[in-house]
This record gives structure tokens, C-alpha cells and sequence, in this order.
């Protein structure tokens, strides 16, 4: 049934890089007699300029993907589209995720094996003003704590993620060679790591970059 014979009721606009994967989430939702997929955008950035135009009620949002990444795109939303509320869908189930997106304004947080009906409530419940979280997921991040890295810290650490020479990464963000270098040693310190890989490997585990 699509839009014009039906009450459109929740509008919703679904952003992941993968195509299938868009394709499942918006034919499944579509099934709901009061669900109805208004966009699709295959990057953060196509997810902010159709949330401007279409001004949807919810947005489902992937969180890693090329460019402007979901917790960016979902900040950058909740700017220009006050109206829509943002529903994380991800396959990244990691505690520091959860807490970047809900700190960028996400008003639900769960994972792409959810069940479809369970992921329809959780849309309506977003729609409506209510928070959703995975419960495994907000339990793991009372424990882990909250992410203690700078957004400086962040950035340089994700560029270290192939192992890229300290100087190479200071071309990119406009930083000297030996500012780069005492970012990465205090992400060092701050992750409890021996060393610069370890520490990319745990906040990639703890979801921090």
C-alpha cells in the first residue's frame, strides 16, 4: 500500500550507507499501516539535506558511514529539523556510541537484529516523545563510563587507525607534527594502553572513535 492510499501517519526517513540494507528497513516499516518512508540517504550528508527538505518524525540512523558519520549527521538534524527524532539503528552495539549519539540528541538507540515488530514500537515510542534504548547496551555503558577522550584527541586517533606516521596526520588537521604526537600519547594515557595501536584498538572496541 503506498503513501496516497493510506493515512501517511509517522513519516520516517532511514540513512544507511548500505543499500540493502535500506532497502530491508524501509520494506519491512512500510508493512505498518501507520509507518511510511518519506527518504532514503546514503550518507550523513544526504541524511541532513533531506531531513531539512522533508522534515520527517523520525529518522532511522546508521552510525558509521563514509563522510559525515551518524553521530554528526544526528547533531546536525536535530539543528536544522528540530522536529524530527532521531532512532540509531546500527550494528556498532558498543556503550560509547550509544552515549555520543544520545549526547548529539538521538531520542533511541538500538541494534539491526531487532525484531521488526519490536523496531516499529520503537519508532512509534521515539515519535512520541519517549526515549528507547537497547537494554543490554545502557547497562554495559553505566559500567564503562563515559568517553574520555577530546574531540582533538578523537580526531587524531581515528587517523591513526592504519597506522599513518604522526607527521602525515598532522597535514591533515592542521596541527604540528609534535602536537599530534602529545594528542595521541594522552589518548594513550587516557585508554589505559601500552601504546598508540592498542589504544585505537580499545576506543574502537569501547565505540569512543
Amino acid at each position: 500500500m503506498n503513501a496516497s492510499s493510506r493515512d501517511i501517519g509517522i513519516r520516517l526517513l532511514i540513512a544507511d550507507d548500505q543499500a540493502l540494507v535500506r532497502g530491508a528497513l524501509g520494506a519491512l516499516l512500510e508493512l505498518e499501516p501507520d509507518l511510511t518512508v518519506v527518504g532514503m540517504a546514503s550518507d550523513g550528508a544526504e541524511a541532513v539535506r533531506l531531513a531539512e527538505e522533508l522534515r520527517p518524525d523520525v529518522c532511522l540512523m546508521d552510525i558509521q558511514m563514509p563522510g559525515v558519520d551518524g553521530i554528526d549527521a544526528t547533531r546536525r538534524i536535530r539543528e536544522v529539523s528540530t522536529g524530527t527524532r532521531i532512532l540509531v539503528v546500527t550494528t556498532f552495539a558498543r556503550p560509547g556510541y550509544l552515549r555520543s549519539a544520545l549526547d548529539a540528541g538521538a531520542s533511541g538507540f538500538i541494534v539491526k537484529d531487532t525484531p521488526a515488530e519490536e523496531l516499529a514500537e520503537a519508532v512509534r515510542r521515539v515519535q512520541s516523545g519517549l526515549r528507547v534504548l537497547d537494554p543490554a547496551l545502557a547497562a554495559d555503558s553505566l559500567f564503562d563510563g563515559a568517553n574520555p577522550l577530546s574531540d582533538r584527541e578523537r580526531q587524531v586517533l581515528r587517523l591513526a587507525v592504519d597506522g599513518r606516521p604522526a607527521a602525515m596526520i598532522a597535514a591533515e588537521v592542521f596541527l604540528s607534527a609534535g602536537t599530534v604526537r602529545n594528542h595521541l600519547s594522552a589518548a594513550i594515557g587516557k585508554t589505559g594502553a601500552a601504546n598508540r595501536a592498542q589504544a585505537v584498538r580499545i576506543a574502537l572496541d569501547k565505540g569512543w572513535i
